[in-house]
């Protein structure tokens, strides 16, 4: 059956926020009188104030306190300031394609300047933010799949320490393994992983084809949605929401659906299995967290953003006595490295003593502490208005990707076609000096370190679990006993639109309360970790039988950064197939309730191709059309079996979930 032919859809005749309804009419344009519910629900965004007043985390208010005094603003401040956004943007219906406009769609101009109507104008727009999602990721892996294979073939030089990881993926895609060296097969499958990332010649994705489960695979099949690569879904999605190209709110729905396949498959899996060949895999440890950990005296350097191939040598050589030598010499008592993003988390689960700070939003409030003398920004959540904070403080920021160059700061750096990497090792060694070098120079710098700090345990993946519990059984039989209710993947960045990290925490007090085993990676890991759900001492917040079967492991896995929802799909991928059940038929969920860009959107997507619903407290902006907001909230659940559940109420999202669960046993007679 053609997919356009599945995604007839029913008008509705009003949209729902939270316990909101508000009625509309609608014309024969498919425009809705979307104004009434974006008031409604701006009504429910944050303020600072809110989030001085009830964020979860002391640390994050001391600061925001702290920043006051010193008359420097923050995300916070420039949220209010921005009050009231655009209606016609969170609505989705605004059309700025070409220079016959802007268009906005109204009651009054129920159709742009072409003719587009709100359905494609909405739908046009999302696409574009789903292939910009697919892009970062794709882009940042690209950057791991090269470094593997110029590793593999001598050509820089980092050693290659995931020997697991390269033969597990080389029998997953059919590489004779015999009489070839570790090296030899870390350059088939980077070799692999970089055609499925930017084939044009339409051929079969090998990615996918090793390792989504053959029941996904006919579902995707049968809609038409396997990707070429996701280069080519990007240059076809830009290509069709361009001047007088694609009018089909349906069809760019379509290839909207492709697109987060080509995201989940290659984007993110294939730059997972890159990473993991080329530094191994993570190991379970303990890590201190929050702003308390930062330690005056100290050559303090911070890494930021998403790209983990020259940080790991920047760590690597920051801990050897040449460098320890060479701080000392100018009045340092060594060096050390904190995280901020996901580099920091890839750095921190492989060799430690990487101490997690903050994600993207938090990362002026990290600066303002001027206790950094060196921020490493490499790519992606890095703000520009992290140099105005640094400059306040004489932090020296240094970029290191010519994708993400910030003004003011020094760069250091691969350059566009990636030709120095070879240089690695000397620009990670210039780096270090250079942090040196601002310690000498900040001496009169004053510090504020709130005194907030946690243990968490972090290094989890299913290679782990499998180890730790002797196979999958264990988790299976648990499941079904109902000893864990369901499982979880609570991720995402975050959004001022929300109270700062308050529906993270908040959402998991309720789900282990429940016996739901939760895992996370990312931003949204950073308060889990920092008030302590990632520690043994969180058991006691979790329902009793949840809290039994766990004995000596957290009720939160942290399993690493964004790019590792790949470790979060392969265990609910691997716990079905042990329980002989489809994937979407399991007690499984996604929630990312403070998202905020294109990559999030973007991963929500990829767990709801799997068939698992996704639960927010952040709307995709499809409010001007009812169809294509029909769509993501419901007109998934007969092609992928998943849905899409938003409401501003996190509580209420949190019992939803758990109710959902529920009833999702109760199909599989699990209950």
């Amino acid at each position: 059956m053609s997919i356009l032919i599945q995604f007839e859809l029913k008008r509705y005749h009003h949209l729902k926020f939270g316990d909101n309804e508000s009625h509309h009419h609608h014309n024969s344009s498919g425009c809705n009188d979307y104004a009434t519910a974006i008031a409604e629900y701006r009504k429910s965004f944050a303020s600072k104030k809110d989030v001085i007043e009830q964020t979860p985390d002391p640390a994050v208010k001391d600061m925001l306190l702290h920043m006051n005094e010193k008359g420097i603003e923050t995300v916070f401040d420039r949220f209010d300031e921005q009050k009231p956004q655009c209606s016609f943007g969170l609505a989705g219906v605004c059309c700025k394609n070409c220079t016959m406009g802007p268009c906005k769609i109204t009651k009054k101009t129920p159709r742009g300047v072409c003719g587009a109507d709100a359905d494609v104008i909405v739908a046009r727009n999302l696409l574009r933010s789903i292939a910009a999602g697919v892009a970062a990721h794709g882009a940042r892996g690209r950057e791991c799949m090269l470094a593997l294979k110029y590793a593999a073939e001598g050509k820089i030089d980092i050693p290659i320490e995931g020997e697991a990881k390269i033969l597990a993926s080389a029998k997953a895609f059919g590489i004779e393994t015999e009489d070839k060296t570790i090296t030899e097969l870390a350059a088939l499958v980077a070799d692999i992983l970089l055609e499925d990332l930017s084939r044009t010649v339409p051929a079969p994705h090998k990615t996918l084809h090793a390792f989504a489960s053959k029941e996904r695979i006919k579902t995707w099949s049968d809609l038409d949605i396997i990707p070429i690569s996701p280069y080519h879904e990007v240059f076809e999605s830009l290509h069709r929401t361009s001047t007088g190209n694609d009018g089909y709110w349906k069809n760019l729905l379509k290839q909207m659906l492709r697109s987060g396949v080509a995201f989940a498959w290659s984007s993110v899996l294939g730059s997972s299995i890159a990473m993991d060949s080329l530094f191994g895999l993570p190991t379970r440890s303990t890590s201190k967290v929050n702003l308390g950990a930062l330690e005056k005296g100290y050559v303090n350097i911070a890494v930021h953003g998403h790209s983990p191939v020259l940080v790991s040598q920047i760590v690597k050589f920051g801990k050897t006595d040449e460098f320890i030598s060479l701080a000392k010499e100018k009045g340092a008592l060594g060096i050390k490295f904190y995280g901020i993003c996901c580099s920091g988390l890839s750095a921190m689960y492989r060799y430690g003593g990487v101490i997690p700070l903050s994600n993207a939003i938090g990362a002026e409030l990290v600066l303002g502490t001027g206790a950094l003398d060196l921020w490493v920004a490499d790519v992606q959540d890095v703000f520009p208005s992290i140099m105005d904070v640094a400059k306040c403080f004489k932090t020296t920021v240094v970029t290191t990707n010519d994708s993400a160059r910030l003004p003011g700061a020094e760069h250091f750096g691969y350059d566009h076609d990636h030709s120095n990497m070879d240089q690695t090792n000397a620009l990670a060694r210039k780096i270090l000096l250079r942090a040196i070098e601002s310690f000498a120079d900040r001496r009169e710098i004053p510090v504020h370190i709130p005194k907030y700090e946690a243990e968490a345990e972090v290094g989890f993946s299913l290679e782990y679990i499998n180890k730790y519990y002797g196979g999958l059984n264990p988790i299976v039989d648990a499941i079904k006993s109902g000893e864990i209710l369901g499982i979880i993947n609570l991720v995402g960045c975050n959004n001022p639109r929300i109270i700062y990290e308050k529906a993270v925490v908040e959402l998991a007090d309720i789900l282990i309360k429940n016996n739901i085993l939760i895992l996370t990676n990312g931003c949204a890991s950073f308060p889990l970790m920092k008030l302590g759900y990632c520690s043994t001492n969180a058991l006691e917040l979790a329902g009793h039988k949840l809290k039994v079967f766990l004995k000596d492991l957290p009720p939160v896995w942290h399993m690493g950064e964004c790019l590792d929802n790949a470790r979060a799909s392969a265990f609910f991928k691997a716990v079905a197939e042990a329980s002989g059940v489809a994937i979407k038929d399991m007690p499984y969920a996604f929630a990312s309730p403070e998202w905020s860009n294109e990559k999030g959107i973007c991963a929500a997507l990829s767990f709801r191709l799997l068939g698992i619903d996704s639960y927010h407290c952040v709307y995709v902006p499809t409010q001007g059309s009812d169809n294509v907001t029909e769509f993501m909230k419901n007109g998934t659940k007969d092609i992928l079996g998943s849905r899409m559940i938003v409401n501003v109420n996190h509580i209420e999202l949190a019992n939803q979930i758990v109710n959902d669960l529920k009833e999702q046993r109760k199909a599989l007679g699990w209950d």
